[in-house]
């Protein structure tokens, strides 16, 4: 084989797999498609300083990476709204055009997947990156190599990022879960997982086996001259990308409502999960008017499908303990498949839901299940039973520990801090930052000092010892200091840091500054009426706090006595504008929006992260967005950064 006959039989191969994976129309036989492929593969491996980067040889993989680098997106990744009714999708609609008048909408399938980011410059594509953060991704242009829809070479000279969804088709993702079975691995979740997971793995010969595909969804730089961003997409089409199998160009509520209804009629038809129908303005002139808020641009939302809904039999009923010790009963249930994913639990949440559903050991049941909400029990088919469907007991002792339960009603709870099911977690939360911020104290780290016995509670943390420590898997000497140092480092922590790190249940930071500031070390002392006089704590809240404190008070008072924390009383703050206030902030400020929080508490108001009747205030930055339209439609005072200053300024106060 000659160099031309080469290049010539590569051009053939690549309009074979062009015609076969993206265009679905294949217009060779298998048989010839691998005879001239290893006709291809021989000349490479006799003239390998001739292989051509774009020859479907390339696709196998093969390149194997220590880890994947991080990686910056010429433009930000944005994340969608979501609507999920007809009713959201109007005022979405009335939200737009209010600002830039009657629109264009270009309304496509949103096929659930892994979000990627392809990078081409001079025609050739030099990097892929998955959506991260929107700003970072992580490299994975080796394994994207791999997929078959995704063109090598485009026929655009400029730089052009095109943004798309990874995914798997619904009977590929089943083969290779049986296969995972097979081969004693977990099965995947969902295809979203599957697709993500393919991404992922650091042999791109891996993910070359995984037949991932490719659906491009918008552009982000460019320098297309086009009006309209259904003619980018097109021409990105042109370039060799898939189109979706539907797509259509809407003006009016009614036009919307109707493509949605017929995407969901196809759901089953269409081989890849889909969990909505996205809806962009059109004109690209319109989409820089409306701009973004600080999440997501207010050009284009997600207007997501109902849960899909199975019926299926409740075969018995686990308990779980949580962190906080709080009993979560869940059903077994029969598995059923539900776009992808074989469920075979159901959240029941609690026992008084239990108790108003009449919900019986062997009822059959309908669950629902969208996207990766956890699946629930929505009816109980009461008509199919048969007599011998069993009662759900409320349990009375802890299915871990044996202790006795405190049973609050929608609320169960297992208060022993010791209680096994208990301790990792426990642990986790308390070294978290916000909490001790115990630097090296992660996940793995509790769980392998609690597996080897090494501590049994919270406690044990602060007698841990070199030696201890200097027999365990992975730890040398650095590591045993660093930890050591980070654990002594708490000594001294605000004592609200201390409460908050306890995982009482109902009590968050906010809440924990406030029992702090008032009681100091007296709270494992506090009474009920003293508890609910403080503003922002209710009877809930107050019944947790003092059950939390009757069963371990001398837990408390020995990690006082250890840690000794510092009582921080709450001052009093002078009269300002702002005192007593319930403020909301919202958009982007000239400075960290938590240093002007911590302002604003220290002027005695009260911060909240959402707008009601009650806010007072809303004070806003560049790029706000539904908490500012919220509170205009309320009638709720609303102030720019310079305005909150200007007003602090003529009581002689500077921010």
């Amino acid at each position: 084989m000659t160099e031309q006959t080469y290049n010539q039989n590569v051009e053939t191969l690549k309009q074979w797999a062009h015609a076969y994976y993206v265009e679905d129309n294949p217009i060779a036989t298998d048989e010839e498609y691998d005879k001239l492929y290893h006709e291809v593969l021989a000349y490479e491996q006799a003239h390998p300083d001739k292989v051509r980067e774009d020859s479907p040889t390339q696709r196998v993989g093969g390149v194997v990476l220590e880890g994947f680098t991080k990686a910056k997106h010429i433009k930000r990744m944005w994340s969608m709204e979501d609507v999920f009714s007809t009713d959201e999708v109007a005022e979405w609609l009335a939200r737009v055009e209010k600002n830039v008048g009657t629109c264009d909408y270009y309304c496509e399938p949103k096929f659930d997947g892994a979000s990627m980011n392809l990078l081409y410059e001079n025609g050739r594509l030099v990097r892929a990156i998955t959506r991260g953060d929107g700003v970072v991704g992580e490299e994975v242009t080796e394994n994207v190599k791999t997929i078959r829809s995704v063109p090598l070479r485009i026929a655009y000279e400029g730089l052009i990022e095109i943004r798309g969804e990874v995914v798997i088709r619904k009977d590929d993702f089943e083969k290779i879960n049986e296969e995972r079975i097979k081969e004693g691995e977990t099965p995947f979740a969902n295809p979203r997982n599957a697709a993500a997971g393919s991404l992922r793995q650091l042999d791109s010969s891996v993910t070359a086996k995984r037949r991932l595909v490719f659906y491009p969804w918008g552009v982000g730089e460019n320098s297309l001259s086009y009006d309209r961003l259904s003619e980018k997409m097109a021409f990105v089409y042109d370039l060799g990308f898939l189109r979706p199998p539907y797509e259509k160009p809407c003006r009016t509520l009614d036009e919307i409502e109707t493509f949605y209804r017929f995407l969901i009629s196809k759901r089953d038809e269409i081989p890849m999960m889909m969990d909505g129908m996205v809806i962009k303005v059109d004109e690209i002139a319109k989409q820089e008017q409306l701009g973004y808020t600080v999440k997501f641009p207010k050009w284009m939302c997600a207007y997501k499908f109902p849960a899909v809904e199975k019926v299926t039999r409740l075969l018995d009923v686990t308990l779980q303990v949580g962190r906080t010790g709080v009993i979560t009963p869940v059903a077994e249930i029969e598995p059923v498949n539900i776009e992808g994913a074989v469920v075979s639990r159901a959240t029941l949440h609690n026992f008084d839901e239990i108790e108003r559903m009449d919900i019986r050991i062997g009822d059959h049941i309908i669950i629902i299940r969208s996207g990766d909400v956890i699946p629930k029990i929505t009816k109980v088919l009461k008509e199919r039973r048969t007599g011998d469907e069993k009662p759900i007991k409320r349990p009375t002792s802890c299915p871990t520990c044996g202790s006795e339960l405190l049973d609050e009603g929608a609320l169960i709870k297992c208060q022993n801090l010791s209680c096994p099911d208990r301790v990792v977690g426990a642990i986790i939360h308390f070294a978290k930052k916000g909490c001790m911020d115990i630097e090296g104290l992660g996940s793995k780290i509790v769980e392998q000092l609690v597996s080897t016995g090494k501590i049994h509670d919270i406690l044990d943390l602060y007698s841990l010892t070199y030696d201890d420590l200097a027999d365990l898997e992975g730890f040398k000497e650095k590591k045993i200091n660093n930890l050591l140092n980070a654990i002594a480092a708490t000594k001294g922590a605000p004592l609200h840091r201390l409460i908050n790190a306890l995982g009482i249940e109902h009590i968050g930071e906010v809440a924990s500054k406030a029992l702090a500031q008032t009681f100091g070390l007296d709270i494992v002392d506090a009474s009920f009426d003293e508890v609910v006089a403080i503003d922002g704590i209710g009877e809930e809240m107050a019944n947790s706090l003092l059950e939390f404190m009757r069963v371990n008070r001398e837990k408390v008072l020995k990690l006082f006595e250890i840690i000794q924390p510092t009582v921080e009383r709450k001052k009093e703050a002078a009269d300002n504008p702002f005192k007593g206030k319930t403020v909301v902030l919202t958009g982007t400020m000239s400075r960290p929006r938590g240093e002007i929080k911590a302002m604003l508490e220290m002027l005695g108001a009260k911060v909240s992260g959402s707008v009601s009747k009650k806010t007072n205030f809303v004070i806003y930055g560049e790029e706000a967005g539904s908490k500012l339209t919220k509170a205009e439609s309320l009638g709720v005072t609303t102030l720019t950064e310079d305005e909150m200053g200007q007003m602090l300024a003529k009581e002689g106060m500077i921010l």
